[in-house]
């Protein structure tokens, strides 16, 4: 009887061992991924600061009246509305266009 008992008891004992440690390896592949997660996601945030700061620089009217003054009035030409992509998507749908037109010549 006490064998049997301390049979049970052990082999509980075992189960719950590896369950442990099989769990805490699993929470910590999980935590290196939400840290590289995080870190990627820095990365982007940074990277979107300095894009809206390109765009606000670049789109002050004083650069824009002093890039007119260098290139002049008269070879000015507004983008159409055409060359305008609103979307990401947009960009990459009319680049493949190009890039296969190119392919088959």
């Amino acid at each position: 009887m006490f064998k049997m008992k301390f049979l049970i008891s052990a082999s509980i004992f075992i189960i719950f061992l590896a369950l442990t440690s099989t769990i805490k390896n699993k929470t910590r592949l999980i935590e290196k991924n939400i840290r590289f997660l995080n870190s990627k996601i820095f990365l982007k945030k940074k990277n979107i600061n300095e894009a809206q700061l390109d765009l606000h620089y670049l789109t002050s009217p004083a650069e824009i009246e002093k890039k007119l003054n260098t290139i002049g009035f008269l070879n000015y030409k507004p983008i159409s509305l055409s060359n305008i992509f609103f979307d990401i998507s947009d960009f990459n749908e009319i680049e493949n266009k190009i890039t296969n037109i190119k392919k088959y010549k």
